[in-house]
């Protein structure tokens, strides 16, 4: 890309980050982001057909890093249920914290994802990563069941609640604005809060359940 090209498509997404922050997406505007940007907008067209597209590129690439990063955690874990430990790790069960340093370290995103999002293909993303927890916890507790172990037989619409309810919970935190440190502190006491709940449901033995609460 030739460097003036490259200059104006930074001051493009500067320019649409600052609008759809502001707006959200269905009243932002392409002239006003153009006119934010020092480019007619005619000129911003060349960079992105439409106001979907700029918006897309904006999210996407955090969105589909934090898939990556998720699955690869879920790889870990799947790994360690293997090595013969007699017990589910902190890990296994409590990725919040994980979840929060991912999101605050990319916040911009993640308002625009979880906030500004409303009329494009990206407004029920709090949704789909509930729906992405889900499937992962669900066949984590089937191949709990083929190494013999014992999780709770819970009904597939409680398991739902229950994930929908905890990956809610983290949401909440880019909703009402806390900082870093709020939200880091906040990942903790989720932890602390559904940890124990998934560890039972799990079928941790009692013994091991007290251990993990009281570490």
């Amino acid at each position: 890309m030739p460097r003036k090209k490259s200059v104006n498509h930074g001051k493009i997404v500067e320019a649409a980050k600052k609008e759809f922050e502001r707006c959200g997406f269905k009243e932002a505007s392409m002239r006003n982001i153009a006119a934010e940007a020092g480019m007619s907008a005619s000129g911003l067209y060349k960079h992105f057909p439409s106001k979907e597209e700029m918006f897309a590129s904006l999210v996407e690439p955090v969105k589909a890093e934090f898939e990556r990063e998720y699955r690869e955690r879920e790889r870990r874990e799947y790994a360690e249920l293997g090595s013969g430990k007699p017990e589910i790790s902190a890990e296994q069960t409590g990725g919040n914290r994980w979840a929060m340093e991912y999101i605050y370290d990319h916040l911009e995103e993640f308002r625009l994802l979880v906030i500004k999002s409303g009329g494009t293909m990206y407004e029920n993303y709090i949704h789909d990563v509930a729906k992405l927890e889900e499937t992962s916890t669900l066949a984590f507790i089937s191949e709990l069941r083929k190494k013999g172990e014992a999780p709770i037989d819970l009904p597939r619409k409680e398991v739902h609640l229950l994930v929908t309810a905890q990956v809610n919970a983290v949401f909440e935190a880019v909703k009402h604005g806390f900082s870093k440190e709020e939200a880091l502190h906040y990942a903790d006491t989720l932890d602390g809060f559904f940890m124990p709940g998934w560890l039972h449901v799990m079928g941790v033995p009692a013994e091991v359940l007290q251990a993990d609460v009281s570490a």
